[in-house]
Order: C-alpha cells, then sequence, then structure tokens
C-alpha cells in the first residue's frame, strides 16, 4: 500500500515527471509566495521538498492577484536534458513556460504563452521533437471572461510561447462539468489524452481518451470516468486531477484530494492534498486501484529557533519581496506595513509569514513580543476568512473574521513576552450531539500562555476556515503577523497529528 497523503496539506494539482532513479512532483501554489512547490523521490512514495519554481519577483504577478488567483495547475516534464514547467498564472501573466536544468536549483523568469488562452496547461513532445501544448480553454481575461471552449491543444516553440496554428478542440470528456487538467502521453505507440471533469469538489473524477497521434482523433474509455470518489463514503473525497507516471513497479497515478471531516464529510480543513495510487493496464486502458490512506501514521513536531534561515515550509502572501521580515538573535522580527488595515489579517498582502496546516489535529505556539507594537498568531485561508490571536501592550484578544462578521475575546495581560497558540482537534459526531457537532469538521481553539498557566480565550467551529466555505481553492496556513509597529516572534513550534 502507497504511503497516503502523498502529500498532506494545501497541495493541489500535483504533476509529476521521472528522470532516471528520480522522481520530481509539482504542486499548485495560488498567491503565495514562494510559488509552485517541488518535491523529489527515489521511490514516487517519499517525497521531500526540494524547492519552488518561484523564488523571486516578476516570475508570477503575485503581486495584484485576487484571492484564488496565482499559480494553477503545473504540469512538469523532462525534455533533451531540460525541466519544463508549465502553469497559468490566472488573473496574472496567463500561461507561462518554466524552464531549468535541475529542478532544485534556479528556474526562468517564465516565457508566456501566446495563442493558447486558457489554464492547466500540459506539454509534450512527439518521436520528431514537435511540441505540444494542450489546455483547458477557460478564459480568464477580456469580455468571454468564465467562458469554457472545452479540451485544446496547438504546436508551439516553447522557447518564444508562440503558438504555430490556431486551435484545435479535442476530446473533452464524457459532458461532465469543467473539462480540465489534461495531459499527453504515449504508452506503446499510442496517444493518451487524460482530464479532470465533474469540478474539483464532490463530482470532481478522472476521465481518459486514446488515439493515434498527439492531435488525435480519441476515443474515450469504455467506462469514464476511470476513477472518483463521488457518491462514495470514502475517507477522501473530491479525488481527481490526475497525472501518470511509469514506475519499477508500474504504473502510478498522482491525484488531489481532500479529507472532510464531520458525519456528512461536508468539510475539508486542509484543503486540496496530494494523493497517489497504482494503476494497472487491461486491455489498453488503465484501471486505477482504488487508494486508501495510511493508518497510524508517526505524530509530527517541528520547531523553528529562527537561528537559521526560513525552511522551504514558510509562506508570505503576493509578496515576493517581504523587506519587512528580519531575523536577528534567535528571533523573527516583523514590521507591520504603514497603510495596515484595523484587522491586519484583512490585508491583501498582510505582513505575514506562515505554514501550511498538514495534519487533523495540530498546535501551532510561538512566544510573542508585543511591547514595541501589535501582533500574533493567525490560521488563515483568505483575507476574509482568519481567526487571530493577538498581542499589544497589557492584551490578548481572540478574533475571528468571517467575511464581513468579526467577533472578539479579550483578556489582560502582564507586559513582557507571551506565547499565544491555535490548536485544532477533529469532531467525531457522537450520539445525542447537537447537529452543528454532528456536520462540522473540527474545532479551533486560541489561547495563550504554556503549562498551568495556559488560557484558552475562544473556541470556534472549524468549519468556516476550509475551502467548503470560503472563496478559496487553497488550505489553511497558520503563522506570525504584526498590525501595528515592531513585533518579535521566537520558538515557534507546529505540532500534528491524523491519529
Amino acid at each position: 500500500m502507497l504511503l497516503n497523503p502523498a502529500v498532506s496539506g494545501f497541495h493541489p494539482d500535483p504533476s509529476v515527471v521521472r528522470v532516471g532513479d528520480d522522481y520530481y512532483l509539482a504542486c499548485s501554489s495560488f498567491e503565495y509566495f514562494p510559488g509552485i512547490p517541488l518535491f523529489h523521490s527515489t521511490d514516487a512514495e517519499h517525497w521531500t521538498p526540494i524547492g519552488h519554481v518561484v523564488t523571486r519577483p516578476g516570475q508570477l504577478a503575485l503581486e495584484d492577484v485576487p484571492t484564488g488567483g496565482g499559480a494553477w495547475a503545473p504540469t512538469i516534464r523532462f525534455h533533451d536534458g531540460l525541466f519544463y514547467l508549465t502553469v497559468a498564472d490566472a488573473m496574472g501573466r496567463g500561461g507561462l513556460i518554466f524552464t531549468a536544468p535541475d529542478p532544485a536549483g534556479s528556474w526562468s523568469d517564465g516565457v508566456v504563452m501566446i495563442g493558447a488562452d486558457g489554464i492547466d496547461h500540459d506539454i509534450a513532445w512527439d518521436d520528431e521533437g514537435t511540441c505540444y501544448v494542450t489546455y483547458s480553454a477557460l478564459l480568464l481575461t477580456g469580455p468571454e471572461f468564465g467562458t469554457h471552449l472545452g479540451i485544446q491543444q496547438v504546436r508551439m516553440d516553447p522557447k518564444t510561447g508562440q503558438a504555430l496554428e490556431e486551435p484545435r478542440s479535442l476530446w473533452s470528456g464524457t459532458g461532465l462539468k469543467f473539462p480540465e487538467a489534461p495531459h499527453l502521453y504515449e504508452v506503446d505507440g499510442t496517444w493518451y489524452l487524460m482530464i479532470a471533469e465533474g469540478g474539483t469538489e464532490r463530482g470532481h473524477g478522472v476521465s481518459i481518451a486514446r488515439g493515434p497521434s498527439p492531435e488525435g482523433p480519441f476515443e474515450g474509455a469504455p467506462v469514464n470516468p476511470v476513477y472518483s470518489h463521488r457518491s462514495t463514503s470514502h475517507p477522501v473525497q473530491n479525488a481527481g486531477h490526475g497525472d501518470l507516471v511509469r514506475t519499477d513497479d508500474g504504473w502510478q497515478m498522482v491525484l488531489l484530494g481532500t479529507r472532510p471531516g464531520g458525519m456528512s464529510q461536508m468539510f475539508a480543513p486542509l484543503g486540496r492534498e496530494t494523493f497517489t495510487t497504482r494503476v494497472q493496464w487491461v486491455d489498453g486502458w488503465p484501471v486505477v486501484e482504488r487508494l486508501e490512506l495510511t493508518a497510524d501514521l508517526a505524530p509530527v513536531e517541528v520547531r523553528s529557533s529562527f537561528a537559521e534561515p526560513l525552511g522551504l515550509e514558510w509562506l508570505t502572501i503576493r509578496d515576493a519581496a517581504p523587506t519587512w521580515v528580519a531575523r536577528a538573535d534567535g528571533r523573527l522580527t516583523i514590521s507591520a506595513a504603514s497603510d495596515a488595515p484595523a484587522v491586519a489579517m484583512d490585508a491583501h498582502r498582510p505582513h505575514f509569514v506562515g505554514r501550511r496546516q498538514q495534519h487533523l489535529a495540530s498546535r501551532c505556539s510561538v512566544v510573542v513580543d508585543a511591547s514595541a507594537g501589535t501582533g500574533g498568531l493567525s490560521v488563515r485561508y483568505d483575507e476574509r476568512h482568519h481567526y487571530d490571536i493577538e498581542v499589544s501592550a497589557g492584551l490578548v484578544r481572540a478574533r475571528v473574521r468571517l467575511d464581513q462578521i468579526e467577533q472578539t475575546w479579550e483578556a489582560p495581560l502582564p507586559d513582557g513576552p507571551v506565547e499565544v497558540w491555535i490548536a485544532t482537534s477533529p469532531v467525531v459526531p457522537s450520539p445525542g450531539a447537537d447537529m452543528p457537532d454532528l456536520v462540522t469538521c473540527d474545532l479551533v481553539r486560541l489561547g495563550y500562555g504554556r503549562g498551568a498557566d495556559a488560557v484558552e480565550l475562544a473556541v470556534v467551529d472549524g468549519r468556516y476556515l476550509t475551502s467548503d466555505v470560503t472563496s478559496s481553492f487553497t488550505g489553511r496556513v497558520t503563522g506570525m503577523y504584526a498590525a501595528s509597529g515592531v513585533v518579535s516572534f521566537e520558538g515557534f513550534r507546529y505540532e500534528g497529528s491524523d491519529a
């Protein structure tokens, strides 16, 4: 049984490539920086982060993308000694081609694709070296914004990004909504076009067709979708957006899915994660094994002393050049923006440094010195949905922001640094429970102090920080922020468990 989740927490839209004995995986990152996380494996099962494609200003137009925009659905491939990664910078630069000789190294600035308007771009080459870009033709610019033209394809010059012909329409699935995530493969002389359809929510699935060339014509599999968890009680829902890779033990599929909680599996706190499963070929069609969650995974504890540079897990929001954050003497110091809104985490680009929540049960804690400002710890889905535990002179405040609704709880504090924490715990439905406790996914607890002096200031329903409620396709990210002045942090700790 393969390890699942393969990459936990907000890591959607996985794409995988094998080069020699090495495997590389890329995922979407939306408005977060650094963008497009990359992972390496030698067995296509255990994945180690090695870097990001987007590591400097200008590669994506992150500064101004709306919530849910930014890096959508990369495809990573290898051709003639060079790694290629295509991605849509949604509501930003558009479709892009990045290249690098080493995926762990520095990637190019990105070439804008011209004549391939859409999302979820795939890149492939035939035996003659002709480059094909196949994509989901969802229009995100111009007067036809939101129009979907199905799966389309062009021959392209990958060096210039220029399409060499007008787009052609390809097989676009069985008629379910949002045909997307196309990938082209040549397997034993036959070309396969695999797509997602049904939407990236509960109806998500993987469908496939085959034909004699990259241009088709394509005929659908006798049974499509070839993989879906729709209308089942499987603990992983929204399963789809797959990519195939051949391993020494056969074929595997990486795909996205969610782990919704509650009696009706309604709310998924971690967003869309990466999973993997095995694939067999029968009569020229892929047969995908039902993936299984791995039981009894060991708890995780990660400490950040800030004595060393921040690790690959840390993120900012739409800010590729955060001059407002510094490290010194084992502390992380964040300076607030001069134009910060009354609620700092409502900002389009808050002064915030965070990491993904990757476990259903989690606890983040950090010591805050707010003697020269106001700041604290926040768990965020987007700028309109976040829970904060905030410290200022003589006061600690827990805050819930739900779109236009705000609620706070306050308590006095003595001067000096204080530990604040945010903990999440899954709700297990039980007989006699009220309906809200039956359907929600988890509780989020906000507090301060440690040990016997710990005070729980607020307990909040976690369903409101899920992709099923917010307008975002991301996941929970928890971290430190400054609302005014200068705030220092030390001893950040993340604890997580799925038991």
